[in-house]
């Protein structure tokens, strides 16, 4: 939901880069899990606000710039129970981590490795094979390509080439 980008003042508060559709998105959460590289400590948010383009939050334990600097680069998460559902036509990207995406053709065209932002669109990142072997596409996340998405069933249906 987002990365911790450094110190912000003289309290400890630290710079927080937001990933969410809502920049304020994170306020709704009083813990945080903070970590890297998949550990996770849990982080009780003493205070936070919109500050910018992004937040800035102070957390409990962290009160100095240098305890605030040595979160940097640290990844932000909420636990899943937490999180609302999911509209109808919406779905988290998590849930779109790992899913095969096939096209109109049957082609198995690989899975979905990660997701990234352009300001244009949204783009699934596809990877086939491993190796010399591996191919990875840039499928672009719009309604005119991505014509199904089977969360449980953990496939994508997409209007996209093979050699595109």
């Amino acid at each position: 939901m987002g990365r911790l980008a450094g110190p912000y003042g003289l309290r400890g508060f630290v710079r927080v880069q937001v990933f969410t559709e809502a920049l304020d998105g994170l306020l709704d959460f009083e813990e945080w899990l903070v970590g890297r590289q998949g550990r996770w400590d849990t982080r009780r948010v003493l205070e936070a606000d919109v500050h910018g383009d992004g937040l800035v939050a102070r957390f409990e334990g962290i009160d100095t710039p240098e305890a605030a600097r040595a979160l940097r680069g640290s990844d932000v998460a909420v636990r899943r129970g937490e999180l609302p559902p999911p509209e109808a036509d919406e779905v988290y990207w998590v849930d779109l981590i790992g899913c095969e995406v096939v096209n109109r053709e049957g082609i198995r065209l690989g899975h979905v490795a990660n997701l990234m932002e352009t300001g244009a669109n949204d783009v699934l990142v596809v990877v086939a094979g491993s190796g010399e072997q591996r191919v990875e596409r840039l499928i672009p996340y719009t309604a005119q390509v991505v014509e199904q998405v089977d969360v449980p069933g953990r496939s994508i249906r997409v209007d996209w080439g093979e050699d595109y």
